[in-house]
């Protein structure tokens, strides 16, 4: 708990078994996470069993791979049923540290913000960590490019470490986006959308072996998905078209 508010931690989970312990006790450790719920997404390895082992933890199985946004919608749709008021998404990679959960649910707790990423950007922790070059390039120009069409100065846009209110995600057209890795992508774009200012937060990350990434062709292809979710945005503002991922503000 939060000042009296619920914080759930959701982990969308793909052959995570090596570092899903290690994740969860770093979460568990900063003692205001009531509850943490791990999807697993079709893993082919031991995910699922270790997170049933993990107290007070909820384990959700798909039966197949759906994918990476499709493994969000139900992190979120689980979270609200369970009566989240803070949800903070934490992949159980390893690669971002927990250490921020308390500071990022105070933002939102506090009535701050509703948004809240923590950015590898800030403070020079991209390529300290060991983020590939060509990555951090793609990152930088994306990230350039969004700002501009979408009005907003965000550090980067592609960092999985995120925490929303309940309100937030209750108002977010989610299921319309996509189940691959632009779900992230949109989601932001939709944040920005609605009119809510989002917060970033200084978030030193690991880039190791064990650690998730995309493969360069995956890569390229969420690259032009996040052009063509930011041109969407910048004709459904201009009124010029009418898209399900940003439908009109009453």
């Amino acid at each position: 708990m939060y000042k009296g508010k619920k914080v759930i931690v959701v982990m969308p989970a793909y052959n995570a078994a090596a570092t899903l312990r290690e994740t969860y006790d770093e979460v568990m450790a900063q003692e205001i996470v009531d509850l943490v719920i791990v999807v697993d997404d079709g893993s082919c390895d031991e995910t699922a069993a270790i997170a049933k082992t993990l107290p007070n933890t909820k384990v959700h199985v798909h039966a197949k791979n759906l994918g990476y946004g499709a493994n969000q919608k139900t992190c979120y749709r689980l979270a609200l049923e369970e009566g989240a008021d803070i949800i903070i998404m934490v992949h159980p990679d390893y690669q971002y540290t927990p250490k921020l959960i308390p500071a990022m649910a105070s933002m939102i707790g506090n009535g701050l913000y509703s948004c809240v990423l923590g950015s590898r950007i800030l403070g020079g922790y991209a390529l300290k960590g060991g983020m590939p070059f060509w990555k951090y390039v793609s990152n930088r120009f994306l990230t350039f490019v969004e700002n501009i069409f979408l009005g907003a100065k965000l550090s980067e846009y592609h960092t999985g470490y995120r925490a929303f209110s309940r309100q937030l995600l209750e108002k977010l057209p989610i299921e319309a986006n996509s189940d691959d890795f632009v779900f992230d992508n949109q989601m932001l774009c939709q944040i920005i959308w609605f009119g809510c200012t989002v917060a970033e937060v200084s978030c030193p990350t690991r880039y190791f072996p064990q650690a998730s990434s995309i493969n360069l062709w995956r890569s390229i292809r969420y690259g032009f998905g996040c052009l063509y979710t930011t041109m969407l945005f910048r004709l459904a503002k201009s009124k010029i078209i009418r898209s399900r991922l940003f439908p009109p503000i009453s």
